[in-house]
Parts: C-alpha cells; sequence; structure tokens
C-alpha cells in the first residue's frame, strides 16, 4: 500500500469503518431474509416483535443499538445483540482490508468474499444450513472475478486466473466432498453437511489451493477445540452436530488477512531456510 499522509490515511480508515457497517446493516438483512426466501430489497425493516417500520433514524449502524439501549422505540422489545455484533464486525475487518491492502480492486474482492462469510456464519448458527445464493454464487462469483482480476492468485494472465480457481475449487470441494463420503460410510450417518463442501469450494475458488489447505487445517483445528470445550462444558453431547461453516469462514479470513505470511513461514520452516 503506497504510502498516504497522515490525514488521508485517517480518513480513508474512517471511511472504511463506516462502511463497513452500512455494509453490516445489510448484511443482517441477509442474514434475516435469505433463509426464508425473502427478498432483500422489500419491505424495509420492521420490528421482529410488533412490526413497526423501523425509521431510519433508528437504522444507524450501531449508534441506534447504543442508543436505543437494544430495544425497539414502539414496543419495546428486545433486539437481538447479533444486529450491532454484525455491524462492528463487518466495519473491523473492512478496515483491516484497507489497512492491508490499500484501496485496490483486490480489496474490494475482499470486502466481498468477507461479507459472504459473515452472512454464511450467522446463518449456519442459527439455522444450520448454508444458502445456496452464498456458497454456489460465491462459486461462480470466485471463478468470474479470477478470470478478470488473474492477481487474486497472483497470476498476469486471465487463463492463469481461471485455472488457479478452477484448482482450488476442485481441491475445496473435492476435500470435504471426499471427508463427507468417507464419514457417512465409516458413522452409516451425514459426518457433514454439503452446504460446507460447497463454500469450501467457493473459498478455493477465491483464494487457489494454499487457501484451502490453509482453511481446513485452521478450521479443523479451531472446530476440534471449541467442540471438545462445548462437551467438556455440558452445552454438547460427542454425538451432537456443530455447524461447521463458521470454523471455515473464520479461517478463510485470517488467510485473506494474514495467511500469505504465515504460508511463507511455514514453507520456510519446512524447507529449514
Amino acid at each position: 500500500m503506497s504510502a498516504l499522509p497522515p490525514e488521508l490515511h485517517l480518513y480513508f480508515s474512517l471511511l472504511a469503518v463506516f462502511g463497513g457497517a452500512c455494509v453490516g446493516s445489510f448484511l443482517n438483512v441477509c442474514i434475516h431474509r435469505i433463509p426464508r426466501d425473502e427478498s432483500l430489497i422489500r419491505p424495509r425493516s420492521r420490528c421482529p416483535h410488533c412490526d413497526a417500520m423501523i425509521a431510519w433514524y433508528d437504522n444507524i449502524p450501531i449508534l441506534s443499538y447504543i442508543l436505543l439501549r437494544g430495544r425497539c422505540r414502539q414496543c419495546r422489545g428486545p433486539i437481538s445483540p447479533r444486529y450491532a455484533f454484525v455491524e462492528a464486525l463487518t466495519a473491523f475487518l473492512f478496515a483491516a482490508l484497507w489497512l492491508k491492502y490499500g484501496w485496490s480492486p483486490l480489496t474490494l474482492v475482499y470486502m466481498l468474499v468477507t461479507g459472504g462469510l459473515i452472512v454464511a456464519t450467522f446463518v449456519d448458527l442459527e439455522h444450520m444450513i448454508i444458502p445456496d445464493r452464498i456458497s454456489l454464487g460465491g462459486i461462480l462469483a470466485g471463478v468470474a472475478l479470477s478470470t478478470a482480476l488473474p492477481a487474486l492468485h497472483g497470476e498476469a494472465q486471465p487463463l492463469d486466473g481461471l485455472l488457479s480457481s478452477a484448482i482450488g475449487l476442485l481441491t475445496g470441494a473435492g476435500a470435504l466432498w471426499l471427508v463427507a463420503v468417507l464419514g457417512k460410510f465409516a458413522f452409516k450417518k451425514d459426518a457433514m453437511g454439503f452446504g460446507d463442501v460447497k463454500l469450501l469450494g467457493a473459498i478455493g475458488a477465491f483464494m487457489g489451493w494454499q487457501g484451502v489447505l490453509f482453511t481446513i487445517m485452521l478450521s479443523s483445528l479451531a472446530g476440534s477445540l471449541v467442540g471438545l470445550l462445548f462437551i467438556l462444558s455440558g452445552r454438547h453431547e460427542w454425538q451432537s452436530r456443530i455447524p461447521y461453516g463458521p470454523y471455515l469462514a473464520l479461517a478463510a479470513v485470517i488467510w485473506i488477512i494474514w495467511g500469505m505470511e504465515w504460508w511463507d513461514a511455514y514453507i520456510r520452516w519446512m524447507s529449514g531456510a
């Protein structure tokens, strides 16, 4: 990222935060409506308790939630803290992407990917599904954008970007598909949802096979640790189904922001350099 005067750097950092919070507000709409097959445009946002329309001044990201103390202005019914959390998380991640990559086509693509991963995470946590609009849409977008912007894969030519995207897609979807098939054969029940298979395929389409391997390793470690903690705390049993999508999303976002440096360090360590 080219050096900017401190004033401009601060301005663009705040712009990334504010823009991220606004996008987070829209992501909340997606999280609520996509699993219900509702329009993302109409009707306007309403209170889930009294169905009152939410005024624009009560829909300011993060700030409105704080001022209203997490309650509807009309009926005082509680509003889930998830709304403010998603807005704050998106603001934080967009700022991190801006600080990492500056304003570039790569930044915009990674913001798009991050937004999709946030939606997939919270839908999976609530409904135990990953919508095809996110996973299959991500696959199509990943292949198309990798061809139009081969720099996503460190390539210069569109066909090279397309090839890297295809390899990442097949590596990601193929690896989890094999786990799902073998798991069903071994345990006589579904060991993994095919939504996870499609989501990792989408991640691979954007990030290539290196990103897939990193995502599998880190998500498996994180999922195992959290699952073990839940079991030990009595919140889950050994046979309980635990959504895997959030761990895939977490690992993919870490790859986008820090993963390449970690990958290079790992390769140097493995090679003894």
